[in-house]
């Protein structure tokens, strides 16, 4: 059954919007670090952390941003006190996202002590000249050290988040880079491709024809992803998430996940409810979607006044709700149990969405079998194309029809 209204929430999100500096390629809403707009999120963060509490039972935490790993140990402690206070600590999944360099021994030592247990490190190329086109700040031995310095502070679940069809990557570069994460032994590997979106500064570069997007050269680096990653051990098991088997791999884990798989992506994949706090963070709680103000100061002063800073929200009608829930678990390798999406949202994909299945099956994009719908490789190359005839417009509208950037969660 679907998500009963007295369950309390068990997924929480919470972005931290600053950085050392703005990443050239990056659309998530962040700015440079200021030390006392820092300090007033934090007290900010904590009472919106005390409204939703009551409705928490987070057994998957992620900290995304941004750069969470820029706050001082002084203002993790704050944070990491207030989630204890309010029975928030303890999820049995709890990820931070960090950037190299970012990451003491004493700060890394303290998120573990305070449960954090998985760190996502935003390594996304080796290569200098790369790393420079992209307004990273950090090297390639910053790299290196980070990652040994969090298994210092006994971290056994870590991420490497990686980028390709960056401008001015070739496929050589490419290879190499994947041969150097593969053989850092993360639990974990991420890879996604270069979005040009508006509003960043790599997309002012392609509209003034400084740099070229190479699709073909994207699929090549794909297919290379693939085939590398599982090659060193991996398990692909969403378009561009990779993950290890412990020892013991669950014999009833749920799509047969491999065992160090995100469950709190999963969660989103699958249309799960999650609360997200934080400047422009996104919750979707029992069909309703909520979003916070885009902007740190705005939200700051609505919870300083004892309010949610809320931006918009909206309830979606069931079969809207169904169709962004299709286009998302599309996502991952193993597609829809049709008894899972039922048992989800009350619908069943071989009715309602009868003829999509059939025109993906058609042209070599989906594979249906008696109890399932996946998306095939070539499919999930193309998923975001494939994902857009399982939404449905909304009652009531005039044929719109939510994009899938809307349901996304923030990371």
């Amino acid at each position: 059954m679907a998500q009963s209204s007295i369950e309390p929430i068990s997924s929480l999100y919470v972005h931290v919007p600053f950085c050392a500096r703005k990443c050239s390629y990056c659309a998530f809403y962040s700015e440079a670090a200021s030390g006392e707009l820092i300090n007033r999120y934090v007290s900010a963060l904590i009472r919106e952390l005390e409204m939703a509490a009551a409705d928490l039972r987070p057994r998957t935490i992620f900290f995304g941003g941004g750069t969470p790993s820029l706050l001082s140990l002084r203002q993790w402690e704050e944070i990491l006190g207030a989630m204890e206070r309010l029975n928030l600590a303890g999820a049995s999944e709890w990820t931070v996202e960090c950037n190299p360099a970012t990451v003491s021994l004493d700060k890394a030592r303290l998120l573990r002590s305070g449960g954090v247990n998985r760190l996502s490190m935003g390594v996304q190329s080796f290569n200098e000249a790369l790393l420079d086109r992209l307004g990273r700040i950090h090297t390639r031995q910053m790299v290196f050290k980070s990652f040994d310095t969090l298994r210092k502070a006994g971290f056994d679940n870590l991420n490497l988040d990686l980028m390709f069809a960056i401008p001015g990557q070739t496929l050589a570069v490419w290879e190499e880079t994947l041969s150097e994460a593969t053989a850092m032994g993360s639990e974990h590997l991420s890879s996604y491709e270069v979005i040009y979106e508006e509003d960043t500064a790599l997309y002012a570069q392609l509209q003034a024809g400084e740099i070229d997007a190479d699709e073909d050269l994207a699929c090549a680096m794909y297919d290379e992803l693939v085939e590398r990653a599982t090659g060193a051990g991996f398990e692909q098991y969403e378009i561009a998430n990779f993950a290890c088997n412990g020892p013991i791999k669950p014999q009833s884990s749920a799509n047969n996940l491999p065992f160090r798989a995100c469950r709190h992506n999963v969660n989103y994949w699958r249309g799960g409810s999650f609360y997200g706090l934080g400047p422009s963070a996104t919750s979707y709680v029992r069909g309703a979607r909520t979003k916070n103000r885009a902007n740190t100061l705005t939200y700051c002063e609505q919870l300083e006044l004892g309010k949610r800073a809320i931006e918009s929200s909206e309830a979606l009608p069931p079969l809207a709700r169904a169709g962004e829930t299709a286009a998302f678990g599309l996502r991952m390798v193993a597609g829809w149990s049709f008894e899972q999406f039922i048992e989800i949202t009350g619908y069943d994909l071989r009715d309602e969405w009868a003829a999509d299945l059939a025109q993906l099956v058609q042209q070599g994009w989906g594979r249906l079998a008696p109890g399932f719908f996946q998306l095939t490789s070539q499919g999930l190359r193309f998923a975001d194309a494939a994902a857009q005839l399982f939404l449905r417009p909304e009652a009531g509208e005039d044929g719109a029809t939510n994009s899938q950037e809307a349901t996304a969660a923030p990371r």
